[in-house]
C-alpha cells in the first residue's frame, strides 16, 4: 500500500510538471510570459548564514489593496495570485557585501539559497537587505534590469526570547473550521477588510518589547496558507501594526513526500523545528488556536525540544470537541511539569498570563485591554 501511494504520488507529480512545462512553452510562444517580476519572501538567518527565498513570476499586475476596493477587485486580485505563471530555469543574482552569488529557479520558479557573509554582520538592525537581480530568463526578448530587495531577519544577541505564531484564526478571523466561511473571507476580503482579533496588535508589540524595552524579540509566522497569499498577509500585518517577521507558508503544488500525510501538521512542525535548530540558545513562546492542529503540533515540539518553550497560548475557537482536545493536551503538559498551554477566550487573558510570568511588563496588560475595547467599538460601528 505504501509503495502504491508513493508510485501514485510520483505519477501525479510528473504529470503536473509536464503540464506546467507545456503551459510555459505555449505562453512563451505566444509571448505571454512578460513582463517578469521577482517576488521575495522575508526570511531568517544567523550572523554566519542567511537563508534567502524568492520566486520569479510573470507580473500579473496584482494591485495594492485599498480600503474601498470592491468585491470584484478583491476576487480579481485573488484569481491573479493563484493563476500564477512561474518562470523556471531563470538565472538570479544575489549580492551580499559586494559578493555576487548566482542560482537558477526550479520548475515552480522558486530560488532558495544560504549565503555566508564574508564579513561579520552589523547587528544594529534585525533586518538585513540583500540585492537581487534577474540576469537571464527563458522568455522571448529578455531584457535585464529587473531587481528586488530581500530582507533577512537575524535576532540580536540580547533578544530575550522569540515568538512563533500561527496566522489564520490566531491573528486574523478566517473561520478555518468552516470551508464556506474560509472561502468567503479569503476570496472576498483584502488586507484592509480582513479583521484581526481584538488586542492582538498591542499584545504582539508587548511581546516584541519584552522586559528589556529594546523591542528586539523576533517574530516568526508559520501558516498553512499558500505562498500565493504572501503579499496579502504581509500587507495585513503592516496595516494592523503587527510586528513584522518571516512568513513561512506552504507550497500550493503537489509534493510526492506529502501525499497521504497531514500536510498541515508536517509543514508547521518542520518549520518550527528549523527555527529551533537555527537558534539553539533562544527560547520561544508559541501562539495558535484550537481550530486545527496547533495544540498537538506544539505538544510534539515540547516533547522533542524540552526546555525550549516558555509558554503556549491557544485561542479558543468555541468548538466544544476541539476545546476538549486542547484541554486534554494542556492537562498532560501540566501534569508532566513541562510547560503551560493556556487556552484563552481573548487576547487580554493571554497578556495577563504573560505578565504574570514576567514575559511582558504588567502595564502592557492594560494597553492590550484598551486596544481590545477600541477594536470592539470599531466592530460595532
Amino acid at each position: 500500500m505504501k509503495n502504491l501511494k508513493h508510485n501514485l504520488a510520483k505519477a501525479i507529480l510528473r504529470g503536473e510538471e509536464k503540464l506546467d512545462l507545456l503551459t510555459f512553452e505555449l505562453k512563451n510562444k505566444l509571448r505571454m510570459n512578460r513582463p517578469l517580476q521577482i517576488v521575495t519572501y522575508r526570511s531568517y538567518g544567523t550572523p554566519e548564514r542567511l537563508y534567502v527565498k524568492g520566486r520569479v513570476l510573470t507580473d500579473k499586475g496584482i494591485t495594492h489593496s485599498e480600503e474601498n476596493d470592491t468585491t470584484w477587485e478583491n476576487l480579481l486580485n485573488m484569481y491573479r495570485r493563484f493563476e500564477s505563471d512561474e518562470i523556471p530555469n531563470a538565472r538570479v543574482q544575489l549580492c551580499l557585501q559586494n559578493e555576487e552569488h548566482h542560482i537558477t529557479t526550479d520548475q515552480e520558479g522558486y530560488f532558495v539559497m544560504n549565503l555566508k557573509p564574508e564579513k561579520p554582520l552589523q547587528l544594529e538592525d534585525i533586518w538585513h537587505p540583500i540585492d537581487i537581480a534577474l540576469t537571464d530568463a527563458p522568455v522571448h526578448n529578455f531584457e535585464p534590469g529587473i531587481t528586488e530587495t530581500a530582507y533577512v531577519l537575524v535576532p540580536p544577541p540580547d533578544a530575550e526570547y522569540g515568538i512563533i505564531s500561527d496566522i489564520d484564526d490566531t491573528i486574523v478571523r478566517t473561520g478555518a473550521t468552516s470551508l464556506l466561511q474560509t472561502g468567503r473571507n479569503v476570496l472576498l476580503n483584502n488586507a484592509h477588510t480582513r479583521i484581526p482579533f481584538h488586542g492582538v496588535s498591542q499584545f504582539y508589540r508587548s511581546l516584541q518589547l519584552g522586559r528589556n524595552g529594546k523591542r528586539n524579540n523576533p517574530f516568526f509566522y508559520v501558516s498553512s496558507s499558500p505562498w500565493n497569499n504572501y503579499d496579502l498577509l504581509y500587507h495585513f500585518l503592516e496595516l494592523n501594526e503587527i510586528p513584522q517577521g518571516p512568513l513561512l507558508l506552504r507550497d500550493f503544488g503537489i509534493d510526492e513526500n506529502k501525499l497521504g500525510h497531514s500536510d498541515h501538521m508536517s509543514h508547521k512542525y518542520k518549520e518550527i523545528e528549523n527555527i529551533l535548530i537555527t537558534y539553539p540558545h533562544l527560547n520561544f513562546v508559541l501562539i495558535g488556536d484550537s481550530g486545527q492542529q496547533d495544540a498537538p503540533i506544539y505538544h510534539e515540539v515540547v516533547k522533542n525540544y524540552p526546555g525550549r518553550i516558555m509558554a503556549i497560548y491557544i485561542r479558543d475557537v468555541n468548538i466544544a470537541k476541539r476545546t476538549q482536545a486542547v484541554q486534554k493536551i494542556a492537562d498532560a503538559l501540566k501534569q508532566d511539569g513541562k510547560v503551560e498551554m493556556v487556552l484563552v477566550k481573548n487576547t487580554a487573558a493571554a497578556a495577563a498570563h504573560a505578565a504574570d510570568k514576567g514575559f511582558i511588563h504588567s502595564e502592557e496588560v492594560q494597553e492590550v485591554e484598551k486596544e481590545a475595547a477600541i477594536d470592539e467599538k470599531g466592530d460595532e460601528a
